[in-house]
């Protein structure tokens, strides 16, 4: 969602997992269109495989474990041990994403990034009316439109404009050719497409252009070989941050949306880019349960799932890193005081998590906040 974090193991920068390394999605990605997990490709192949796999990995967890082979069976003990009953899994088809109502997760905001030579008011003006009607719900929904309904990301983004009337009183730029980039991940393609209708609207002739990977498409963006990116907020501050001073640098992105910015701009501006502003929309980690186990234990966010549902019963899914991961299993505990029963190493946020948290094999699972597949409302 990357973007970028016991049972086993099967974006993203350390933000959670890195978009354009792991989706492109962590840390950006999934995501949802996304960044890691978002793939067409991917899901669609995996879909056939999802049933027997999530069954397989907890079946051989429960052989080994039989045999005391803790930490080699696929389900490994969680750093603490989970006292209480917990909420066994519980199957459905609907996946809702519970509230992070003590901000785990730092603000991955989605956010035009533009080529400072580029940045014109008109084309600012323009890209920033994408931000001001995206919002998490609809990116869930366009992402499902791309994803899960196999619409092109072109399409699904001409029938967002006209739906929420995007063009509307935009002004008439300078003109001008731009090339507006996107990661390879559907989500950033489909956003790449938005921002495209409006500058077109604006007066410009535009061409997307699909770039790898952030270490990629990043210096192109500084040198003006492309002009306009759909980014992530807190992940692009962590990826020029660590490029300016050092992986062991301070980490400037937080759950403060204003904070995360203001760190965006200064390091922006030292890499000859400028922002536009930053859409309600996210797509960060965040951990979702079906809609059945949500009714059943009345659980609507993280403090109450930690409250009513730390136990040994309580499965735990995400992908092997996650237990050390501080945007994961250590930041559910530490932030939250969450502890499950046992950890099921799958994947993030992809196929394997959510068809494990549909068939009833994990309570709850790490996905993609954006991600197509959730429910919304």
């Amino acid at each position: 969602m990357t973007k970028s974090d016991g049972v086993c193991r099967t974006r993203r920068e350390d933000v959670g997992w890195e978009r354009g390394r792991h989706r492109s999605p962590v840390g950006h990605a999934a995501g949802a269109g996304a960044v890691p997990g978002h793939g067409r490709r991917a899901d669609m192949h995996a879909r056939t495989r999802l049933a027997i796999g999530a069954v397989g990995v907890l079946t051989t967890a429960g052989l080994l474990t039989g045999c005391g082979e803790a930490g080699s069976s696929g389900t490994d003990a969680p750093e603490t041990a989970a006292a209480g009953e917990g909420c066994a899994p519980v199957a459905g088809d609907e996946l809702v994403v519970l509230t992070d109502d003590k901000s785990l997760q730092n603000s991955d905001n989605i956010i035009p990034v533009v080529n400072a030579d580029a940045a014109t008011p008109p084309l600012i003006a323009a890209l920033d009316q994408v931000s001001a009607v995206l919002d998490t719900p609809k990116l869930i929904q366009l992402n499902k439109a791309v994803n899960e309904d196999r619409k092109t990301p072109a399409v699904a983004a001409a029938e967002f404009a006209t739906a929420n009337d995007l063009t509307a009183g935009l002004a008439k730029g300078p003109g001008g050719t731009i090339t507006v980039g996107a990661a390879n991940f559907s989500e950033s393609e489909t956003l790449a497409e938005l921002y495209k209708i409006v500058l077109v609207a604006a007066g410009y002739e535009v061409e997307v252009q699909q770039i790898g990977s952030r270490e990629l498409y990043e210096p192109a963006l500084e040198k003006g070989e492309i002009h306009v990116f759909p980014e992530y907020a807190a992940t692009l501050a962590e990826f020029l941050n660590t490029k300016a001073n050092g992986e062991g640098a301070e980490p400037v992105s937080s759950p403060d949306l204003d904070e995360t910015v203001a760190a965006l701009k200064v390091l922006g501006a030292e890499a000859n880019l400028a922002l536009g502003a930053p859409a309600a929309a996210q797509n960060q980690n965040a951990f979702a349960v079906t809609r059945a186990f949500a009714d059943k234990h009345g659980v609507q966010t993280l403090t109450e799932l930690a409250e009513k549902c730390s136990g040994q019963e309580t499965v735990l899914a995400g992908p092997p890193e996650c237990p050390q991961r501080p945007k994961c299993q250590a930041g559910l505990v530490e932030v939250y005081d969450f502890r499950a029963g046992s950890f099921s190493s799958l994947d993030a946020g992809g196929p394997q998590t959510k068809n494990a948290l549909r068939t009833g094999v994990a309570s709850v699972g790490l996905v993609f906040s954006s991600d197509g597949a959730l429910t919304v409302g």
